[in-house]
């Protein structure tokens, strides 16, 4: 099929998870749970480190940014989701398909940098921490912030700009988002000069923070057992494992979808993980961050102690 038979697309059909309307009820309660999770969790995360001073540290700086990040996510694409389990027509305008990709490739590209960089921090901060209030200063934590963003931001409108210029035959996306692997299923000519720039986007955004993950953690390690108290161990230990777990997740699932070989994909395969991506991920983050961090508890209980004393 070639450019002769492209034809302007002035909205997408979007086939969903499911077209059975008792699973999409199902579904629509389910999701609507766990949306509800992940905006107030991850709001609660905010809230608590703006309210607390003893949170006001450069980790939990980056946590703020990663549970926005999260929110703007998850929001990108899940309520439109909602609204589609209860429509009988599930179609996306041109412009919102282009900013719903937009939007979701950026936060997704900017929060693998933020992993990145609370990796960085950790590294300073068990490895050198004489020269951590110095090292990880104020200006230098807002620099890398809106370095993260800024740097995903142009991944996404580069990504956006040469899926959206490729001609397009077809207007039913196999997906339940204006998802890039699933757009560029929709066009008619060959997306292979695509699917390297997504490769080598991937290789960009997904494998050099994670190479930096790797590498700080490896000296982190390697610093936490030369340390002689089990005590001490227990507590650098605890500081990373709940970054540790959640860079598992999203590495992990990042890696499954751009970096593997397109062959042995399917936009089933891309759908579930996909929507674990966007669903259960920002979910989890604020969930690991507070059940699996003391300090968190701590200042959740004191924060909840001043608005009773006030009551």
């Amino acid at each position: 099929m070639g450019r002769e038979n492209q034809t302007w697309m002035s909205e997408f059909i979007l086939l969903g998870l499911s077209s059975l309307w008792e699973t999409q009820v199902s579904l629509f309660v389910l999701f609507l749970a766990m949306y509800l999770v992940t905006v107030l969790g991850n709001l609660l995360i905010i809230l608590l480190i703006r309210l607390d001073s003893r949170l006001n540290t450069p980790m939990y700086f980056f946590l703020s940014v990663l549970s926005f990040v999260d929110v703007c996510y998850s929001s990108s694409t899940v309520p439109q989701m909602l609204v589609h389990f209860l429509s009988a027509r599930k179609s996306i305008p041109f412009s919102g398909c282009v900013l719903q990709l937009l939007i979701s490739l950026a936060m997704g590209s900017a929060e693998f940098f933020l992993l990145g960089a609370v990796a960085y921090d950790r590294y300073v901060a068990v490895c050198r921490p004489l020269h951590y209030t110095v090292g990880m200063h104020g200006e230098l934590c807002l620099g890398l912030a809106a370095g993260c963003l800024g740097a995903g931001f142009m991944n996404s409108l580069m990504q956006t700009i040469i899926t959206f210029q490729l001609p397009l035959c077809r207007k039913v996306v196999n997906h339940f988002a204006c998802e890039m692997l699933a757009m560029l299923r929709l066009t008619c000519v060959d997306p292979s000069f695509n699917k390297v720039m997504v490769a080598f986007s991937g290789f960009l955004v997904i494998m050099l923070p994670c190479f930096l993950v790797l590498f700080s953690y490896g000296h982190i390690v390697a610093t936490i057992l030369r340390i002689r108290s089990a005590r001490g161990r227990r507590k650098a230990f605890g500081t990373c494992a709940a970054h540790l777990t959640v860079v598992s997740m999203c590495f992990g699932t990042a890696i499954f979808t751009y970096l593997r070989p397109t062959a042995g994909s399917s936009a089933e395969q891309e759908k579930r993980v996909a929507l674990f991506y966007a669903v259960v991920t920002p979910m989890l983050n604020p969930l690991i961050y507070s059940l699996r961090n003391k300090e968190v508890m701590s200042a959740f209980r004191r924060v909840l102690g001043k608005f009773s004393e006030k009551g």
